[in-house]
């Protein structure tokens, strides 16, 4: 071997020691989700996953497969075969491409969708509110226990950094011990929305914009109500709140001592917020419940607290898809599980009771 030549062999073998380590194992396929119902909400998840680590879209279930259909499999590179209709929904369970179902339908169709998504043999991932009353909540976990798969509710805001900056405030004791919350959502629905019919909503505004206080509160101290009153109330006359009230405002109080006041309307104006009240300082979540763009301040002694986070929508839904995918892959017990969604349907049928205006 001329010396040229070893040189060159020498200079290869030189650079081959410095290639990076190449992984003895390929990374897994991504957890499968199929999207259930194609409403807005979604194709805000759809749109999270593009940006998932570990979770994608890969099939959908729609009222509408030659329109909506077709333009998911476009926008997503859906496989052939991957549109199903409710008829089909059940043959989901032949489809190794789909780990799990995101359910964005009506409240009223999350009990069935998740049962048979069940015993399908699909984990399954649910909007809030979890069902419209504690016993669906019940048929849902009892059947997610039989078939061994996992079921957590998308309370999207337990991944918001903006959440888990006044969580950890409140934690370290930083604002003392906490006295009080003010929890509000404000949001008007059009006539005619799904959302205003008592078959598919379940109940008036608490269900929908309601919860989110309710369950920020109750993620943040760790506590369930022990006792509650309440009062309902629909001030417009005519068809909008024909069958489900316009406002709801409510007090809760813990077993240590704290309480809460709420508040949630489909027919008011004003500042959607969360305030938590310490006895050495408050904090302020203004604007709150967004999918992005919320808001912390407050004053703790003579310090000013003002955050804001910088994610943008979907991340939220991005965060939330991920973590459901990690528990999936290490067969863990999600942070929101259906007993979470099933103990805010039990607080809102205390919260109704209180009013005098049981649901069933």
């Amino acid at each position: 071997m001329h010396r040229r030549d070893f040189a060159k062999l020498s200079a290869l073998a030189l650079a081959a020691t410095r290639l990076p380590a190449q992984s003895a194992e390929p990374k897994a396929k991504p957890i499968g989700f199929a999207a259930v119902g194609l409403g807005t909400i979604s194709g805000i998840f759809s749109q999270g996953l593009l940006k998932a680590d570990d979770a994608k879209l890969t099939a959908v279930v729609t009222g509408h497969p030659d329109t909506k259909g077709k333009a998911y499999t476009a926008q997503y590179d859906l496989a052939p075969g991957s549109v199903y209709t409710y008829d089909t929904y059940n043959t989901l369970r032949d489809n190794p491409a789909v780990d799990a179902v995101y359910i964005g339908l009506p409240n009223s169709m999350h009990m069935e969708y998740t049962v048979r998504a069940a015993e399908a043999g699909k984990h399954v991932l649910c909007e809030k509110p979890m069902a419209i009353s504690s016993a669906e909540c019940r048929r849902m976990i009892d059947a997610c226990h039989a078939h061994k798969v996992h079921l957590m509710i998308a309370y999207r805001l337990w991944y918001d950094p903006t959440v888990a900056r006044a969580l950890e405030l409140v934690k370290s004791g930083a604002i003392g011990q906490v006295q009080s919350f003010a929890g509000a959502f404000i949001g008007q629905q059009p006539t005619g929305a799904w959302r205003l019919n008592k078959a598919l909503a379940g109940g008036g505004s608490i269900f929908d914009l309601g919860i989110y206080p309710l369950n920020a509160i109750r993620y943040i101290i760790g506590e369930d109500p022990s006792a509650y009153t309440a009062v309902v109330s629909t001030r417009e006359k005519g068809p909008r709140f024909a069958e489900v009230e316009e406002s709801v405002e409510w007090t809760m109080k813990f077993p240590s001592g704290i309480i809460a006041s709420c508040r949630s309307s489909y027919g008011a104006d004003g500042e959607s917020r969360l305030e938590i009240n310490g006895s050495r300082g408050f904090l302020v979540i203004a604007p709150a419940y967004g999918y992005d763009g919320m808001k912390l301040t407050g004053r703790i002694a003579d310090d000013i607290i003002d955050y804001t986070a910088t994610g943008r929508i979907p991340f939220q839904f991005t965060l939330e898809a991920d973590h459901f995918a990690d528990c999936i892959r290490k067969n863990k017990t999600p942070k929101t599980p259906g007993e979470l969604g099933l103990a805010d349907l039990e607080s809102i049928e205390a919260i109704y009771k209180a009013a005098g205006a049981p649901l069933a």
